[in-house]
């Protein structure tokens, strides 16, 4: 059937739509319930049974949570229009904060959201992560309450936590029929009507009036959505204010403008497990973006660096996004992409203009979680995989050679903790470096790099629980048994102050000398900006230009190794302003040597000192135990900044800054402090001096090893 419908589907009806929500709100769950009424399934796999088609890795299906963003495309005809369907492509991604780059690369290349809460919970910390990072990239969201039929079910709760802490422009289209065990579907406020479940399951939902005890309920929320909604046509407001009526066409058509120009967030609710998924499906169709609703992609040309604009069109030249790597045991390497202009076509040689590197494509599939489907080609407004690129990575961009473009690529956070890791066999040494290679293709938060003083590979990630999973992924998928060290926090240093330095490297050994002079002037970054900087301010060619670049080599060489504990060295800014050559001696190494020099005597005077990772935590805790997580969080040197109480059953919610190095094992200690019902979140936050009798700690362990 599917097959049929590919030719027929304009662009306008195409969805690309991401999955977004906090650890257990049941984002899996509801992806579950789309592909079985979308018929893509015909068994409903459930979450905690380990048998859920989106989770279809082990530790996925083991740990009952979503490591990597699965894609799969599915069709849907909306009850209120009878002909051609809709194309629905979703991206089911983590909800753990470890695995943050998997959304925000799904963030990138998606249309829309639909932000699925936890309805006993409200807006949880990891909710506003992903909310924060929807914002950056403008992406047109709408809420779905899930779980309002579990005791402790809070419809108003969870809108006010939306409205408090997410935006004020978020509004209900939906009312519970009832809440926890009482639940028997929903009120829809467009069409004014009840949709409740037939007798004898929730598989199916009948339409009718709307519940008596609910009428008066109903019309208030009902007049608050229109009130909301005419305020995105000053033509209908006018009119409405003179007592006209609004259609429900007209209405669905308000909401959809305000949500495609981020003023409205509508907020559905129900029982993701149940037949009230399609009305959700109905509303992504209304509500959320076509590829042609958003705006058109810009890029530069690489040659010219002149702005270049594409649109969503298949007559267009070719422009697309790889935003994820994937390891398939039968095909091997599998690059996502995001086509955004263009065509795709199966065999064609392509041009990876963020490499500068021509590739040729061998096989484009459409995705349906772990299976694929191979198609002839892929038009603008799909994300489709595609096999046969070697050398094009996440972030990377796909164009035609006689027209280039760089999108905007992917950014990667850096790593907060590390981990020691060698093979247990010799037969595992060989084995080891293909998996390391292969997960850092596919993770570009997981860095693999080796200690120059004992020769270990050390692998960096975003959390225990990270690196736990790729560990095991190296057991599990490439069959390496490997010993890992305990976690070392990533340390790092800065400067505090502004010094100039003058370093004159020379060395006369018979024949052809060495000579580079330099005058560098070094300090903490003046912009705002992150980083490292380096300023060329040399004029009249006191240095000439050739051997500027091995000055900034050397530069950069030093600030890996700082001057305290030798940790990496971050947030600087240098200048080169002056110097001399000569004529016969100087050469590009002897400038790099005396780059060199010169940034470690300037970072010694210009007052450093080390850095540590700060983890931003939320707890959520029982009322009893709320005192003594208190006490064991400044215990860790942590600073709490605030503390509130968290929907109507005794639960509290504590935010907190702490160190990364007083967090290994809280999961068992809190575990132990709470008998098991506290939880926690954390994520990297930023980085900060370490107290003074912490930085003594540092370097007498340093000088030890």
């Amino acid at each position: 059937m599917a097959e049929d419908h590919i030719q027929q589907v304009p662009l306008e009806r195409f969805r690309n739509i991401g999955i977004i929500a906090h650890i257990d709100a049941g984002k899996t769950t509801c992806t579950e319930r789309i592909l079985y009424y979308t018929g893509i399934t015909h068994k409903i796999g459930e979450v905690h049974e380990g048998e859920a088609t989106m989770d279809w890795m082990e530790q996925e299906r083991e740990r009952g949570i979503t490591i990597t963003s699965a894609a799969t495309t599915c069709f849907w005809t909306p009850s209120f229009e009878k002909d051609t369907p809709y194309r629905v492509n979703i991206i089911d991604t983590p909800g753990h904060v470890d695995f943050t780059i998997e959304v925000q690369r799904s963030l990138r290349v998606l249309d829309g959201a639909v932000v699925i809460l936890d309805g006993k919970m409200g807006v949880e910390p990891q909710t506003e992560t992903v909310w924060r990072q929807a914002d950056d990239q403008k992406v047109p969201r709408m809420f779905f309450i899930n779980k309002i039929n579990l005791l402790g079910g809070d419809f108003k709760m969870s809108v006010a936590s939306i409205n408090q802490r997410l935006t004020p422009d978020a509004i209900p289209v939906f009312l519970p029929v009832g809440e926890g065990d009482a639940n028997r579907g929903v009120i829809d406020l467009i069409e004014n009507v009840a949709y409740t479940f037939k007798e004898g399951g929730k598989t199916e939902l009948e339409m009718g009036p709307i519940p008596e005890e609910f009428e008066a309920e109903a019309k208030i929320y009902r007049e608050q959505l229109i009130e909301k909604a005419v305020e995105m046509d000053d033509a209908i407001m006018e009119r409405y204010l003179e007592g006209g009526e609004i259609s429900i066409e007209e209405l669905r058509n308000l909401i959809r403008t305000g949500v495609l120009t981020l003023r409205l967030f509508p907020i559905l609710v129900g029982d993701g497990r149940t037949s009230v998924i399609t009305k959700l499906l109905d509303y992504v169709t209304a509500f959320l973006p076509s590829p042609l609703d958003i705006e058109s992609a810009i890029g530069n040309n690489p040659d010219t660096d002149e702005e270049v604009q594409r649109h969503a069109d298949p007559k267009e030249p070719l422009a697309a996004l790889a935003f994820k790597i994937a390891s398939d045991p039968f095909v091997g390497k599998l690059t996502f992409i995001r086509v955004y202009s263009g065509t795709l076509k199966n065999g064609s040689f392509i041009y990876n203009s963020s490499k500068g590197e021509e590739e040729r494509i061998g096989r484009i599939f459409r995705l349906h979680a772990n299976h694929r489907e191979e198609i002839p080609e892929a038009t603008a407004g799909e994300i489709v995989a595609v096999v046969g690129l070697k050398k094009t990575f996440t972030g990377d961009t796909i164009c035609e050679k006689a027209n280039k473009i760089v999108l905007m690529g992917i950014k990667a956070t850096e790593p907060v903790i590390h981990m020691a890791i060698e093979p247990q066999t010799k037969a595992d040494q060989e084995k080891l470096g293909l998996a390391l290679s292969r997960l850092s293709e596919e993770d570009p938060t997981f860095r693999v790099s080796s200690d120059d003083e004992t020769g270990q590979t050390i692998i960096g990630g975003m959390g225990e629980l990270h690196l736990d999973v790729l560990v095991d992924r190296m057991r599990r998928e490439f069959n390496v048994v490997a010993n890992v060290g305990k976690p070392q926090v990533a340390y790092k240093e800065t400067i505090r102050k502004e010094v100039e330095q003058e370093t004159k490297y020379a060395r006369q050994t018979g024949g052809r000398g060495q000579y580079g002079h330099v005058y560098l002037r070094v300090g903490p970054r003046t912009d705002g900006e992150q980083g490292f900087k380096f300023i060329n301010s040399i004029v009249g060619g006191v240095i000439p230009k050739e051997y500027i670049p091995a000055v900034e080599a050397g530069v950069k060489e030093a600030l890996e190794k700082g001057v305290i504990a030798g940790y990496p060295v971050i947030d600087t800014q240098v200048e080169l302003y002056d110097g001399s050559y000569h004529e016969v001696d100087s050469s590009e190494i002897a400038f790099k040597i005396a780059g060199s020099q010169a940034l470690q005597e300037a970072v010694r005077k210009a007052d450093p000192a080390i850095l540590e990772p700060i983890m931003s935590v939320e707890v959520t805790t029982p009322e009893e135990s709320f005192g003594d997580i208190m006490g064991d969080l400044n215990a860790r040197r942590g600073r709490i900044s605030t503390t509130e109480d968290k929907g109507a059953l005794g639960i509290k919610l504590i935010k907190a800054d702490v160190p990364l190095a007083s967090m290994f094992g809280y999961a068992t200690q809190l575990r132990s402090i709470s008998q098991g019902r506290a939880s926690y979140v954390m994520e990297f936050a930023n980085y900060a001096e370490v107290p003074n009798h912490v930085q003594a700690e540092l370097v007498g362990a340093k000088q030890k090893s």
